[in-house]
């Protein structure tokens, strides 16, 4: 079966900034994302969990698969909510099936 290159991109964000980041993907011709929640970690400030450090809101993780050439587009539309918030970008090489999908 013959696979195809693509980037995953994963964005951790304060749920709140939900509808804002998903938004500004769309707009950037983001055409499919997941949404999970993310219920606790450990970052520079130390550990957290949904129901401490952050709030009661917590943080979600939008992942997106894209084609390597859509990449710069996504990183800009994403950037322009991150860089104001708590959140994380994480970019990965990823091969896919069906690469008409995205």
């Amino acid at each position: 079966m013959q696979t195809h290159p693509a980037k995953r991109v994963e964005i951790i964000i304060e749920a709140p900034m939900e509808t804002r980041l998903t938004a500004a993907l769309e707009k950037a011709g983001v055409t499919g994302f997941t949404v999970l929640p993310v219920l606790g970690g450990s970052g520079r400030s130390g550990r957290w969990t949904r129901e401490g450090q952050v709030g009661r809101a917590g943080m979600v993780a939008v992942i997106c698969l894209i084609r390597p050439d859509r990449l710069d587009t996504l990183l800009d539309a994403a950037f322009t909510v991150v860089e104001r918030h708590i959140g994380l970008v994480s970019i990965t090489d990823t091969e896919v099936l069906r690469a008409e999908r995205f």
